[in-house]
């Protein structure tokens, strides 16, 4: 098993980053180098949190071959001194010879870990520093060439590049007129590493302050249907007051590009600038500006103003936007519908004395295997109305006990003696037995926690339109990236802090213990000590302040007063939950009119179906005793037909043709003949259909 867990973890967390980014990019629609960008950077900070239990796991079997050496030593040495020694001593270095270090399953080989490390973090730096915010910058610019994006992003990310470059310098001119230091390449490094992971750090408690509280707290509020069913109205009347502010929006954009499509003719220098434009647009749109284009009129023959390049790359710009947004609303508002429905279809069967699970509308998609075997409407009725909400009180409870242990932990985590810290007594404790598996899910646990905090409020967030991450592939591409840069400032910094807690980082608790490969890599923070002995041990404090702000919603009352609208309650915001609640009833009764309208055509189709196959089927045996009724006729006759004119055959031949209902598929009266048996073998005759052999002149003569 040496380094199989590696290679295993390294191909699961790779499908994992590719299942988040499918759900909230778009394959099909984004750039290649977006999704790439933000695959890789993804990838990278979630193969930091699951590869780094196995390092502490391989760390702790190192330091116990480290401890028998010692006592090995120790052991060898105490028959020489025996006559300083007490028996008590003796027995013990005897125990400690006898112990026996079990190599954990997941150990990885000497070497692997330090290069492992070191490719993913300045990766990872590299990513969040460099490609992805010019990547952004890119992928929000609305030129029309390779060129002109690139100058832009270089334009915009000047500043933002000079102001890391002076934060850098700075520290590099702290250490530079200090005494004792020497400048060398591994303490620039480690100055570089230390920069970024302060950042991080700083950045870090403010979301774990928010995620702690607000995780525990959102499911026990799923716990409770009455106050979810709430909230969804007050979210619907917000919703649909962005929905129309896009559509609004939107059409100001597009009244601004049939102005210029008007103007710019086929022949302009700058069409094709518009033509990219107009591939932009809603297909509706695309339409309408068509039919009005008069592309036979040329440019200079009216002396208007035209606009500039950059003009219209700004308008390029405004229509991606203005596309995304009303895209996104329009999704999230058919998500938000069904969301509500299901929640009242909830409350009305809560009081239903059959305990079947009824619901409103019909399901969208058939019903397969699992819900006609095992997830039945009964099945169905218990875990929506009765075990889902004790379900989620009891993970809400399990959650908040572990937001008190990181809490206290984060405030005592620097005392060694005593060992306060809760993550640092577990792994203790497990260290002892050697317990390897309960040491790696604990780590794996204890950090799979801490990112779920810091992580979920990175996508709940919202920095008015312009950073928002929402499912359904409907995130667009500046959001992607902005994720990416945040996933790897915020990882680093997160797992030192884990190793912190645990005791494991020796920057931190100063004991001369064995370092993990990701310590190793960073560097000795006591190059700057400062950070190292003040800013890493007294600023996690911070995270009670926050948790007890987040606890209060001081920050939605701040929003709230400054005219954010937050949901505070059934007083606070009682209009908006009305105007919701009056906005779902409404397309409920719209979803309600089209179901019966689908529902009496379908009546309507079967009632009739029957009816139609009678008639259909009775056509079908009279024409057939039509034709047995006209043939025996034409048997009888046979004799009598030889005695007939030319003429009167050809009037009996039409005469059949008529009956059978051929319909003509060409014809031309200008060279008709009289008698298609005159003409001149190969030749087509001009009056004659192309479906028969001949010809139709006089072909009502015998009616």
């Amino acid at each position: 098993m040496s380094g199989a867990a590696l290679g295993i973890e390294i191909v699961v967390v790779f499908f994992l980053a590719l299942f988040l980014l499918h759900r909230y990019g778009d394959f099909k629609k984004q750039q290649r180098m977006v999704l790439f960008g933000t695959l890789l950077a993804w990838y990278l900070c979630f193969l930091i949190v699951f590869i780094l239990p196995l390092d502490v796991s391989t760390t702790i079997y190192k330091q116990c071959l480290i401890d028998h050496e010692a006592h090995a030593q120790t052991a060898s040495v105490s028959p020489v001194v025996s006559n300083l020694t007490t028996p008590n001593t003796s027995i013990s270095a005897s125990k400690n010879t006898q112990r026996v270090c079990y190599k954990p399953w997941s150990y990885i080989p000497d070497g692997i870990m330090p290069v492992f490390w070191r490719v993913v973090y300045w990766t990872s730096q590299c990513l969040t520093w460099l490609l992805l915010p010019f990547m952004q910058s890119y992928a929000r610019s609305g030129g029309f060439s390779i060129a002109g994006k690139i100058k832009t992003a270089l334009i915009e990310n000047a500043i933002y590049y000079g102001t890391y470059l002076f934060i850098f310098g700075s520290l590099l001119i702290y250490v530079a007129v200090h005494p004792q230091w020497r400048l060398s390449w591994y303490e620039l490094q480690t100055i570089g590493i230390t920069a970024a992971n302060t950042w991080g750090l700083f950045l870090l408690v403010l979301l774990l302050g928010y995620g702690l509280v607000e995780i525990p707290r959102s499911y026990w509020e799923a716990s409770r249907q009455g106050h979810l069913l709430i909230k969804t109205y007050f979210k619907a009347a917000k919703l649909m007051t962005e929905k129309a502010d896009s559509e609004e929006n939107l059409e100001d954009v597009m009244e601004e590009v049939r102005k210029i499509n008007e103007s710019i003719k086929y022949n302009h220098p700058l069409r094709k600038n518009v033509d990219t434009i107009l591939r932009k647009c809603p297909v509706e749109y695309q339409e309408k500006m068509g039919r009005n284009m008069d592309d036979y009129e040329d440019f200079d023959d009216k002396h208007n103003t035209y606009p500039t390049e950059r003009s219209l790359s700004k308008l390029h710009k405004q229509v991606i936007y203005a596309v995304q947004r009303h895209n996104r609303t329009r999704v999230q508002w058919q998500i938000l519908l069904e969301q509500a429905f299901h929640l009242e279809d909830i409350a009305k069967n809560e009081t239903s004395t059959s305990r079947q699970f009824v619901h409103s509308f019909a399901l969208p998609e058939p019903v397969g295997w699992f819900r006609r075997y095992i997830y039945t409407p009964t099945v169905e009725w218990y875990w929506e109305c009765l075990l889902k909400q004790w379900f989620y009180r009891i993970l809400s409870v399990v959650l908040s006990l572990f937001s008190v242990a990181v809490v206290w932990s984060e405030c005592t985590f620097f005392s060694t003696r005593p060992v306060l810290s809760l993550f640092a007594v577990f792994i203790q404790l497990a260290e002892r037995d050697y317990n390897y598996l309960y040491i790696e899910m604990a780590c794996f646990i204890t950090i799979f926690f801490l990112c779920t905090c810091v992580y979920s409020t990175v996508f709940r967030i919202r920095v008015f339109n312009y950073y928002y991450l929402a499912s359904h592939h409907q995130t667009d591409a500046y959001s992607l990236q902005f994720s990416g840069m945040l996933f790897c400032r915020l990882t680093p910094p997160l797992c030192l802090n884990f190793l912190g807690l645990i005791h494991m980082d020796s920057a931190i608790s100063h004991q001369a213990k064995e370092q993990t490969a990701y310590t190793s890599i960073m560097g000795s923070m006591r190059v700057l000590s400062f950070i190292a002995n003040g800013f890493y041990i007294y600023y996690p404090m911070l995270i009670v302040i926050l948790c007890i702000a987040t606890y209060f919603s001081l920050g939605t009352r701040c929003l709230n007063l400054l005219g954010f609208q937050q949901f505070m309650g059934d007083e606070m915001t009682s209009d908006l939950i009305d105007e919701g609640r009056e906005l779902l009833r409404r397309e409920r009764r719209k979803r309600q009119r089209i179901e019966d309208g689908e529902s009496r055509r379908r009546e309507w189709r079967e009632r009739y179906a029957q009816r139609d196959e009678i008639a259909a089927r009775n056509r079908t045996s009279m024409s057939e005793m039509k034709e047995t009724n006209y043939g025996e006729t034409l048997n009888s006759n046979t004799n009598r037909q030889a005695k007939y004119t030319r003429s009167s055959s050809q009037a009996g031949r039409d005469s059949i043709e008529l009956l059978q209902g051929a319909e003509p598929l060409d014809f031309n009266a200008e060279t008709l003949t009289d008698d298609p048996l005159q003409s001149e073998p190969g030749r087509h005759a001009g009056g004659r259909y192309l479906s028969m052999s001949s010809s139709r002149n006089r072909i009502f003569d015998d009616v």
